[in-house]
């Protein structure tokens, strides 16, 4: 498995298994936002819109390929508030159905973490269905658990759902004080 970072125009030219990939995620049931029927047109245009964020500098996109087909992706959104520099939010975690069960999710969030340490971005929070199998995921990588929203939003099905919100600290406060030192 290769575990790498997309430039806007490195997405673009993975745009239609981008698409595809979120399109067989809401299919398969992942609540990142999308109800079905998802429409191609839907997907490629939330596309276009990351890649307007990747570009602008406020997103990372992060791909994971097996044998030259692309099965997995997460995002880092980056905070770009004066008094946000420290954090990043997870989005879109996504795992080709095909694919799952294979570590390319801890592959894709270990990357993501990394990456956020390279750019001095200490803490990383992300949501997600309440309840889901992406729970255990996180606990199992060292996120804390914050609470619960409920009917935050629907499944892919349309059934209201409570999220849960998760956070994880990537370096101690000394290593803050020493870097500022």
């Amino acid at each position: 498995m290769l575990v790498k970072m997309l430039d806007a125009p490195g997405a673009k030219a993975y745009a239609l298994q981008l698409r595809a990939l979120l399109l067989d995620a809401v299919a398969h049931g992942a609540s990142v936002g999308f109800v079905m029927p998802l429409a191609e047109e839907d997907a490629a245009d939330y596309w276009r819109g990351a890649m307007a964020a990747i570009d602008a500098g406020s997103r990372i996109l992060l791909g994971a390929w097996q044998d030259h087909v692309l099965v997995g992706t997460v995002q880092l959104d980056l905070c770009m508030k004066a008094n946000g520099g420290n954090r990043a939010e997870v989005q879109k975690l996504l795992v080709h159905s095909g694919a799952r069960r294979g570590g390319i999710g801890t592959a894709l969030m270990a990357a993501a973490e990394a990456q956020a340490l390279a750019l001095g971005r200490g803490l990383l929070f992300l949501d997600t269905e309440a309840g889901s199998a992406a729970e255990a995921l996180y606990a199992r990588l060292g996120y804390t658990r914050v609470g619960e929203l409920p009917e935050y939003c629907a499944t892919p099905g349309g059934a209201w759902r409570a999220t849960a919100i998760w956070y994880k600290t990537l370096f101690l406060r000394e290593a803050q004080g020493a870097l500022a030192a």
